[in-house]
């Protein structure tokens, strides 16, 4: 953490954790001496928005299974994280229900056979729309980070797409790359 507010990398969030690791968010906020939870809203089919279809490689409006989630820092609203599957790979799975999936949806994914091995992020800047400056409770003229993240597995076939909306003024995003 830093000034500017919470330190977000995109790492520890892109791999299964290991036998016995709970919720990477909680444990990452209490190591840093906060408490992290986060609440489902939604679960379930919905139309493909256009940026999400075209990632997922399915027609606009075709069903893809979303899970929406409120993620909360010491119960301040932190960030809004929608992650879509095709539902070929999600349809009918836990994925769909706004239950915990035990060890979360990457286990999940992996346990169907799905594993991610290659990411690709866009992060922009903007202004939240009225929903989402609500949600966050940003000010009215506060800009937020938006963040698309697109896994494909091993055979370059997209397995999910997140959208990520965070406040821009409590947010800094890190990024680490080890090369050779």
């Amino acid at each position: 953490m830093g000034a500017s507010g919470w330190v977000s990398t995109s790492l520890p969030y892109l791999t299964p954790p290991g036998t016995g690791q709970g919720d990477r968010w909680a444990a990452e906020a209490a190591a840093g001496g906060r408490r992290g939870t986060q609440r489902i809203v939604h679960a379930g089919e919905v139309p493909a928005p256009a940026d999400v279809a075209e990632l997922l490689g399915v027609p606009q409006g075709d069903p893809v299974v979303v899970r929406r989630r409120l993620i909360l820092l010491d119960d301040e609203p932190s960030e809004l994280a929608d992650t879509y599957y095709p539902t070929a790979i999600a349809g009918g799975t836990r994925l769909a229900g706004t239950a915990k999936i035990p060890g979360g949806a990457l286990t999940l994914l992996a346990e169907l056979g799905h594993v991610g091995v290659l990411v690709r992020e866009d992060v922009t800047a903007g202004m939240p729309d009225e929903q989402e400056r609500h949600a966050l409770r940003t000010a009215p003229e506060e800009p937020v980070l938006r963040l698309l993240r697109l896994t494909l597995d091993r055979d370059d076939r997209p397995i999910q797409v997140d959208r990520m909306v965070m406040p821009a003024l409590r947010q800094r995003l890190r990024y680490q790359i080890r090369i050779g």
